[in-house]
């Protein structure tokens, strides 16, 4: 079978480890990488040919359109700031390529429908790029979810993810640029929180959301939150807290609690190296005469894939699933729905702070 032939429009970092994604994919390849400077297409491509060369080196384009109009590209992954993004997902989709769009997918819910729209009167695939939800884990957490015995019914979802940006990233990151990325680390960051959040819950959509901004860049009081918490409410009696952040220490971690055990993720963004899977927590409490003591009864679930290698990595996961589902020819309508469910809920997280400004 001839594989995906993708094209990237725009070289971010984060391009550079989806372009050796897309290599051990197998069934996918780079044919093309597009700048607004022809230059930096050159560099970038030479970089990672470099490091992860393709049998046959891709083209470099100095403008967008250039390579949207190339016969020889099939799919695009869009990596571009947020700001930025409707217009070449839509232009993309008339263009009769399918779409891999970074998140957050767009600046409003309704930027998004366009995009998603555009995509289906085009009859192209779009998918926004979460890695975790290609994880082959997500399946052993939802089979230990559905055990009755093991956690029980579902009562509070708690994540967690934050990286300790430097100075110059909280003054100079396009993630700190309230122009480009409006949503700050509730885009960057939080945008996980509530995938996995909504996940867990099967898609049900929260009944009452609640969102705080608790700092902001030092240098722009009005400009991108950079740090921010939220709660959201269910019908049925559950909860799901989140933290977000680009001025704490690294962590990535999630805990479901439910009537009869917890189960811990501390890995859920990316996964480590080595380490299990995730882990299942009982307390089991213990009483004789004037002592007392509560003792964890802890099950860790290995990884079913090594870390170790890429062909079998998260990301990898992901554009072989996009190729494999263009292959079928039938469209997937779970990934638009994902996309516009998340940001659903990030857009109403934020919307009492949009009402102040």
């Amino acid at each position: 079978m001839r594989k995906l032939r993708f094209g990237i429009i725009g070289p971010a970092r984060i391009a550079r480890k989806n372009w050796k994604a897309i290599f051990n994919s197998g069934n996918c390849e780079v044919v093309a990488v597009a700048s607004r400077d022809l230059a930096r297409s050159r560099t970038f491509i030479a970089d990672c040919q470099a490091q992860v060369p393709f049998e046959k080196k891709p083209t470099a384009f100095g403008s967008y359109e250039e390579l949207l109009a190339s016969k020889e590209v099939d799919a695009v992954y869009i990596p571009l700031p947020t700001a930025l993004r409707k217009e070449w997902v839509v232009r993309a989709a008339e263009a009769g390529k399918h779409v891999i769009s970074e998140k957050p997918c767009a600046v409003s819910m309704g930027e998004l429908e366009e995009m998603i729209n555009a995509c289906r009167k085009n009859n192209v695939q779009f998918m926004d790029g979460v890695m975790f939800m290609h994880n082959r884990r997500l399946g052993q957490i939802r089979e230990t979810l559905n055990d009755e015995n093991s956690i029980g019914q579902i009562k509070r979802i708690a994540s967690h993810f934050s990286f300790l940006g430097s100075e110059d990233f909280l003054h100079a990151n396009i993630r700190a640029n309230r122009k480009l990325e409006p949503a700050g680390c509730l885009g960057d960051l939080g945008w996980y929180c509530l995938r996995f959040a909504l996940w867990t819950m099967n898609w049900q959509m929260p009944s009452s959301i609640e969102g705080k901004i608790i700092s902001r860049a030092a240098n722009d009081p009005a400009g991108v939150p950079v740090e921010f918490s939220g709660e959201l409410f269910f019908d049925g009696g559950v909860s799901a807290g989140f933290y977000c952040s680009f001025v704490a220490v690294n962590q990535q971690t999630v805990t479901i609690t439910g009537t009869k055990g917890l189960l811990n993720v501390h890995d859920f963004v990316n996964p480590f190296r080595g380490e299990p899977a995730f882990d299942t927590v009982k307390t089991e409490f213990h009483s004789d005469g004037c002592n007392s003591f509560a003792r964890p009864v802890l099950n860790q679930i290995p990884h079913i894939e090594s870390g170790d290698n890429p062909a079998t990595s998260q990301e990898a996961n992901m554009f072989r699933n996009f190729a494999d589902q263009i292959s079928s020819g039938k469209p997937n309508t779970d990934w638009p729905m994902w996309a516009l469910e998340t940001q659903k809920v990030m857009d109403a997280c934020l919307q009492p702070h949009k009402e102040q400004a």
